[in-house]
């Protein structure tokens, strides 16, 4: 057991017992959305998690402790703390060793998953490469990740403000497989239709676990992405959403944000500009991605 995790008494349990787990971020929810909305969705993706026969388990770093299972205080702490560092896989050994605090984005959160045996991890968006990344090379932590983590990651495809065309053809040269629910198209997180068709499609959750199943069991190690398209009803289709989107992008270059920061800022910017209707998107997606992670986890698990 490595020193530095810190696992919930009950995801210990229902990991001793071969019980479905399913890993959730963090940052999501103090980056991702603002108090309290970010809270609420919090607390009913772990629900919904429980609801489909599976122990969520939220993760971040608190304290300088690799948790993994989160208390209601310790979830509300997350949510609330607006100093919260967005930490990925390189501030991780510099939050332990200060014993800061951390919200983990996709990358960490795999890492950290992996090290407690988890193999499911439910989330939002992944990152990936970012537009203009020819000149800023900003290409997101969670693609080398992808390449090297035994978990599943249940998404709603790539966030909507990266190249996605480069994101998939990163994820192919790391050996990432890219399996979309129930379509021959990528999804692009609002939006249903990313315009790039998908690697690979699959029915259901037995379909997705055979393929993890076979994976892991041959030891090509790291992970797969499972894309799950926003559900209709809840969707911003994908030439509305650029509108906004394109418009967030000149403000951040004009402002000069950079880094890390800049996801978070986009959202927001677009949150605003679509008058929160990007927002109750990606709580719906979210949702949505929980209950297929649960039915993952399930089907994984009967299959041992």
């Amino acid at each position: 057991m490595n020193r530095y995790l810190e696992i919930a008494p009950e995801v210990a349990a229902a990991l001793a017992v071969g019980k479905p787990v399913v890993a959730l971020e963090s940052t999501i929810v103090a980056h991702g959305m603002p108090y309290p909305q970010n809270l609420e969705t919090a607390e009913s993706v772990e629900a919904i998690v429980r609801a489909g026969g599976a122990v969520p388990a939220t993760i971040a770093i608190l304290d300088g402790r690799l948790k993994v299972g989160l208390t209601e205080k310790e979830l509300a702490r997350v949510a609330g703390s607006p100093d919260m560092v967005k930490a990925s896989i390189r501030d991780m050994p510099v939050l332990v060793a200060s014993k800061g605090n951390g919200a983990t984005t996709v990358a960490s959160t795999m890492r950290i998953a992996a090290m407690a045996g988890v193999r499911v991890f439910v989330t939002g968006g992944i990152g990936g490469v970012h537009r203009g990344a020819a000149k800023s090379f900003d290409i997101s932590a969670d693609l080398e990740e992808l390449a090297t983590s035994n978990v599943a990651v249940i998404c709603a495809g790539a966030k909507s403000i990266l190249d996605i065309g480069l994101t998939l053809e990163y994820l192919e040269t790391a050996g990432v497989p890219v399996v979309t629910v129930g379509s021959d198209i990528f999804p692009a997180f609002y939006s249903r239709d990313s315009g790039h068709k998908s690697p690979f499609t699959a029915k259901n959750a037995d379909e997705i676990a055979a393929i993890l199943h076979a994976k892991w069991e041959m030891g090509l190690n790291g992970g797969v992405i499972i894309a799950n398209p926003i559900p209709a009803e809840d969707e911003i289709p994908a030439e509305e959403i650029g509108r906004q989107i394109q418009g967030a992008l000149l403000e951040a270059e004009t402002t000069g944000v950079r880094g890390k920061a800049v996801t978070p800022f986009l959202l927001k910017r677009v949150a605003t500009l679509t008058e929160g209707r990007s927002l109750a998107a990606n709580i719906a997606l979210v949702r949505h991605n929980a209950r297929l992670g649960a039915a993952i986890a399930a089907a994984l698990g009967a299959g041992r």
